[in-house]
């Protein structure tokens, strides 16, 4: 009925914001656990992370942040009627520590939930949208990029198609969705007209244009969009992790040879598209990379799944109590596992066609022999976020094994030897091992790898040479440069590795690295889409000053200069770096970057020329601390160059921070009637340039604008200040304008 988008337009309104000095959002779901959700409302409200599992300790952090405050604090989806578990988390009495006006706002399915709050008084029962509404918001999707004459022509079937959906605004999206690809009006008339609709029962009511949309999909999407019930209610789903669990089922079959990758984006799309995912989380360009299922999507996906798929949450001290009944279940997942090593009850060994096996929320230390062993046939196998301190050799008997995930496991050290035996495995994913210190030496045993993930892995020095025999291999997302160690993977090494996609950060590279850097060939690499660069910190001798930092400079140049980054790269990011901007020649030829970060570059005097870049959105300059002036040729143009047109025609967020010696910013001098420069800029974001003078006249003119930030610049926070300062007036028409002190 909308209770969450309600909630949601309340909590964002300005009004609303700007009546409260904290709030905070959490999703509660089921099981209710007030360990998990105080722990929510501390991250909330910007505590540092608690390790603490005693709930006194942080009902008393909570209250320290709210104390005195006016606090609002949303609970969303909750479902426990147990008055203990309530009256266990005391918000009611932290809440009488804060301000008057301090609120509560609670989201349920259930008005038992309202009486065990005693909140009955309070309660606001949403009703369904009125027929216009849900004609409005169907018509919304259903016709979206359709021309009037066409969508005319739909309309009267339309109208009786929403009718049909009783004012449920879910099913009122998923049939709009789902006859938005349909072209004719026969076809509109069958979804009309289906015997689904005559199914009477109260759940049905409710799954009934799911089943439409589900029974459109082809058997392959059906497979996939099954298989997300192995995660439970409220949880992110990553689009790469999704799409690479598919294809560890074996789901992303092709007849003509398309690549499993891109079948499994466009299956990812086909369900987005009729709104069997929602809450999607972008990245700055706009890229899905996240989102959820409604609960009642998943209440619809698992009941069509419950045979093969089941979800148990375990319970501390009471393992013998969970229970597997039948042959038939493929795809378990546990939840809340407490502390330990992790075992099962005897009722699982029978689990010997176990294809799946994750474990969110839990705690183990240490795999038993006689637990995932017995699972003989197992392709996918989760076990991150865990406090895992080894992984047994025995591992490596589980030869059909397709994706492991061991990522943020904080205590992993090494792996054994044995997973080099898992020759069909696809996917190994280690990021966020902190503590991980090397990787087994055979790694090109593991003839199947296609993506192999060590980002954040810390204290991993290298990568085992064996992995430039993986010619297969489609994703490396971090490479660690390690010199003078003859079992390391060199950089050159991946020169034969053509099919690399996605993203790709090299870090610790050297002053002597540019011919390694020439023979990985990265300009062939064009389905790489984001590309990091970090140098070596303290690479060289010396200061900063004499031969051996002159040295580091000219081999920090050459490396740039050898980089020749693929003509479809999105995303290039340097730090560290100790040379200048002038080897970066190349970049100009890059015309589908949209995002470029330069970080850090100590001796860097001038800007690299990018206001040419044609499809640049996001530009950030960070700590460029001999930078004077931003000139001309930032924007592109050289001496003496006749110049019209559009600079930075796409940029939307600019960003200059930590520039502690920038004191010019030079627009165009001449007449600049014909020149336009940078139109779509919404965000900029000036941070700690105190010496910066003035800003361009160029900026006044962008129309734009939404969002101003200037921070620690002592001039122009003089200059700009809020009805006083002397060019106040140029910038006073920005909705959202900060200037600030530190």
């Amino acid at each position: 009925m909308g209770k969450t988008t309600l909630a949601q337009l309340a909590y964002n309104d300005k009004k609303v914001t700007s009546q409260f000095d904290k709030k905070v959002w959490v999703c509660v779901s089921d099981p209710f656990d007030e360990i998990k959700i105080s722990k929510a409302i501390i991250e909330n409200l910007g505590g540092a992370y608690s390790s603490s599992n005693e709930l006194e300790t942080l009902l008393l952090c909570i209250r320290s942040h709210v104390e005195n405050k006016k606090f609002l604090l949303v609970l969303d989806d909750v479902w426990t009627e147990d008055k203990t578990k309530w009256e266990n988390l005391k918000l009611p009495v932290i809440m009488q520590s804060c301000a008057e006006g301090s609120t509560i706002l609670v989201t349920t399915r259930k008005q038992g939930v309202a009486k065990m709050m005693r909140a009955t008084s309070s309660m606001i029962l949403l009703d369904k949208l009125r027929d216009r509404d849900c004609l409005a918001l169907f018509n919304s999707i259903a016709f979206w990029d359709r021309e009037e004459d066409e969508a005319n022509g739909f309309g009267a079937i339309g109208e009786e198609i929403v009718k049909k959906c009783k004012g449920l605004p879910l099913t009122v999206k998923t049939l709009g969705s789902l006859v938005w690809h349909k072209k004719t009006r026969e076809e509109w008339r069958e979804v009309l007209n289906s015997k689904i609709w005559e199914l009477e029962e109260v759940e049905e009511q409710v799954f009934r244009p799911l089943l439409l949309s589900y029974s459109d999909l082809t058997p392959a999407v059906k497979r996939c969009l099954l298989y997300c019930a192995i995660f439970p209610k409220d949880y992110e789903l990553g689009k790469n992790n999704l799409i690479e669990l598919w294809m560890s089922q074996d789901y992303l079959n092709s007849k003509k040879n398309k690549q499993k990758r891109r079948i499994g984006q466009n299956y990812f799309e086909s369900l987005a598209m009729r709104s069997f995912f929602q809450d999607f989380r972008k990245d700055d360009m706009g890229n899905i990379i996240g989102c959820k299922m409604h609960d009642i999507v998943h209440d619809f996906v698992h009941s069509l799944a419950e045979q093969e798929i089941i979800i148990i949450e375990a319970v501390e001290g009471a393992n013998q109590r969970m229970e597997l009944s039948g042959d038939k279940v493929r795809h378990l997942t546990l939840t809340t596992l407490p502390e330990g090593p992790l075992s099962f009850p005897t009722s699982f060994y029978n689990c010997k066609n176990m294809r799946t096996l994750t474990l969110p929320d839990s705690s183990i230390t240490t795999v038993s022999l006689g637990s995932i062993m017995q699972m003989k046939c197992l392709r996918t196998l989760n076990l991150s976020h865990k406090i895992l301190n080894e992984v047994p050799k025995e591992i490596g008997e589980l030869i059909h094994l397709r994706h492991m995930d061991l990522s943020h496991s904080g205590n992993l050290k090494e792996l054994p030897d044995a997973v080099c035996d898992l020759y069909n495995l696809q996917t190994l994913v280690l990021g966020g091992c902190s503590e991980l210190e090397k990787l087994p030496k055979a790694m090109g045993k593991l003839i199947n790898l296609k993506h192999l993930y060590v980002r954040n892995c810390y204290k991993l020095r290298y990568l085992p040479k064996g992995i430039g025999s993986l010619k297969i291999l489609e994703a490396l997302d971090c490479f660690y440069v390690c010199e003078g160690n003859d079992e390391a993977l060199k950089l050159g090494d991946l020169g034969t590795m053509d099919q690399l996609q996605g993203s790709l950060w090299i870090e610790r590279l050297g002053k002597d690295d540019a011919s390694e850097i020439e023979k990985a060939q990265f300009r062939n690499k064009e389905h790489l889409s984001h590309l990091g660069v970090g140098f070596q910190v303290g690479d060289g001798d010396g200061d900063g000053d004499g031969d051996a930092a002159a040295v580091q400079r000219k081999g920090h140049e050459e490396i740039l200069n050898a980089l020749q980054p693929p003509q479809n790269l999105e995303f290039l990011s340097i730090w560290n770096c100790h040379g200048t901007t002038e080897p970066l020649y190349w970049i100009k030829s890059l015309h589908n970057l949209r995002k470029v970060d330069l970080l850090n570059w100590e001796f860097c005097e001038l800007l690299p020329p990018l206001g040419k870049l044609p499809s640049l959105e996001i530009l950030r300059i960070w700590a460029m601390e001999k930078v004077k002036k931003v000139g001309v040729e930032f924007l592109g143009i050289e001496k003496e160059e006749e110049v019209s047109g559009i600079l930075f025609p796409k940029l939307k967020e600019l960003s200059f921070i930590g520039m502690p010696n920038w004191e010019e910013w030079e627009g165009i001098i001449k007449d600049s009637s014909e020149i336009t420069i940078m139109p779509w800029l919404s965000n900029l974001e000036i941070v700690r340039c105190p010496k910066l003078k003035a800003l361009p006249n160029f900026l006044y003119k962008i129309t734009t604008l939404r969002t101003l930030k200037i921070t620690s610049c002592e001039i122009l926070e003089r200059d700009y200040q809020k009805g006083v300062g002397k060019e106040w007036h140029n910038f006073s028409h920005i909705p959202n304008l900060t200037i600030e002190s530190p």
